[in-house]
């Protein structure tokens, strides 16, 4: 492979420096830089962050190939300075087999785009009832280490209980989405006052964090990892910062869109704002912004959710939750983390890229950007400003909340082990 320099980037938000690639590895990270033949980028002192890691991805196949294919979700990922996602189970089938799972890596190693990890079900079918095969997913070729019944809650104590068991055994981790679903029967948006006066089901704060509560609790008992998925309450965020003051291996993350959005966005009736869970308060933003800047939440995760068409373009009651993510996820934590000062560009690799490696094993990535490293990078143009357009998406679905909203940066350049999937704003 060619060499590629990368010349004036300023690696996590530093001094300019020059960066030199040589086939898939980093070879050379320091000022005036040179080598010969090798391709020339100029970065004219933008960013330079470790690939982006999103720990919460659907790409739908198989099974729902309408709305995303694991080829069209992962230029959307590489669209998005990401270079790695984990693919959540809810797929038809649903991914609670070591066959299915290894599908899906399959077909992300096929593809090249970024590489895509697998998130194996906790139970079969996401019934809730009996625990899939957790064992044979982790030994299988995906070596599935996450596992989550997301967009279903396993609101069974005892089935949790035996997750973490389990998955104690080899080191993985359950994410959870939490959800208590008798609260939640009906649930249309959060339950508040813009809910009373539209007149719409409520989706209370109580329904999420009372399961965090309890699972926090049997994670402690049983010595395992507990990945809360989602959060999105200020009560969330006050029992996970208690739970990690005593000790308890618990992670949470947070989504773009409520770091930003709130349930106000409701009033228009606009199913682009209809998510699971819902969007909440100006308070509750408020609280997830500081515990994410002060590590309660490890990471941001995207709970990229496409969708057709006709699952968005319809009456609120009957649309479909979820929104786009993955190609505006960074413009989102700039405008709400970087360009209000709670984060520094070095706090958005730790929460985007070095932590949700971590958390899911993902090897090879969330790497610091020197010498010997793999050469997953995402350069950024963190002075660019300008409207989102859906019509550019390489999703195959273009339910964003954002549409005609004005945010800042733009990923210019993205390399996957020292291959470029993303040049001057374009895939390659």
């Amino acid at each position: 492979m060619s060499k590629i320099l990368i010349r004036g980037a300023k690696v996590l938000g530093g001094e300019p420096q020059d960066v030199l690639i040589d086939g898939e590895t980093i070879a050379e990270v320091g000022p005036g830089l040179s080598a010969e033949g090798a391709e020339v980028v100029e970065a004219d002192g933008k960013v330079l962050l470790p690939g982006l890691v999103d720990l919460h991805t659907h790409l739908r196949e198989p099974g729902r190939e309408d709305s995303e294919t694991v080829l069209t979700g992962t230029r959307a990922a590489a669209s998005g300075g990401y270079t790695a996602v984990f693919a959540m189970a809810n797929t038809f089938p649903v991914a609670d087999t070591a066959g299915v799972v290894e599908q899906v890596y399959r077909l992300g190693r096929e593809h090249g785009y970024c590489d895509v990890q697998p998130i194996g079900a906790v139970t079969v079918g996401l019934e809730g009832r009996k625990l899939a095969e957790l064992g044979a997913m982790h030994e299988s070729a995906a070596g599935v280490t996450v596992f989550s019944d997301d967009g279903k809650c396993v609101d069974d104590a005892v089935i949790m209980r035996r997750a973490l068991e389990y998955v104690k055994a080899f080191g993985g981790v359950v994410a959870q989405h939490a959800q208590e679903p008798r609260l939640t029967e009906g649930a249309q948006m959060n339950e508040g006052v813009v809910s009373a006066e539209l007149g719409l089901g409520g989706w209370p704060a109580v329904a999420e964090e009372s399961i965090i509560a309890r699972d926090v609790l049997l994670a402690e008992h049983v010595g395992s990892r507990v990945h809360i998925c989602h959060l999105s309450t200020a009560g969330s965020v006050e029992i996970v910062r208690w739970a990690k003051s005593r000790g308890i291996d618990v992670t949470a993350e947070v989504t773009p869109h409520h770091l930003l959005l709130t349930d106000e966005l409701v009033r228009t009736y606009n199913p682009v704002y209809k998510v699971n869970p819902p969007l909440r308060t100006e308070r509750d933003v408020h609280a997830l912004r500081e515990a994410l800047a002060d590590g309660t939440i490890d990471i941001v995760a995207t709970d990229h959710a496409p969708h057709p068409h006709e699952d968005k373009d319809c009456e609120w009651a009957a649309a479909a939750m979820g929104m786009v993510g993955l190609e505006t996820a960074l413009s989102v934590v700039q405008e709400t983390m970087v360009d209000t000062g709670l984060l520094d560009w070095a706090g958005v690799a730790d929460r985007m890229s070095f932590e949700p490696a971590r958390i899911g094993r993902a090897t090879g990535h969330g790497r610091p950007v020197s010498a010997g490293e793999p050469a997953n990078l995402t350069l950024v143009d963190t002075a660019y400003r300008g409207q989102v357009d859906p019509a550019g998406f390489a999703s195959r679905s273009r339910n964003t909340p954002y549409e005609g909203r004005e945010l800042p940066g733009r990923v210019t350049h993205t390399w996957l082990r020292g291959k470029a999937t993303l040049v001057d704003g374009k895939l390659t």
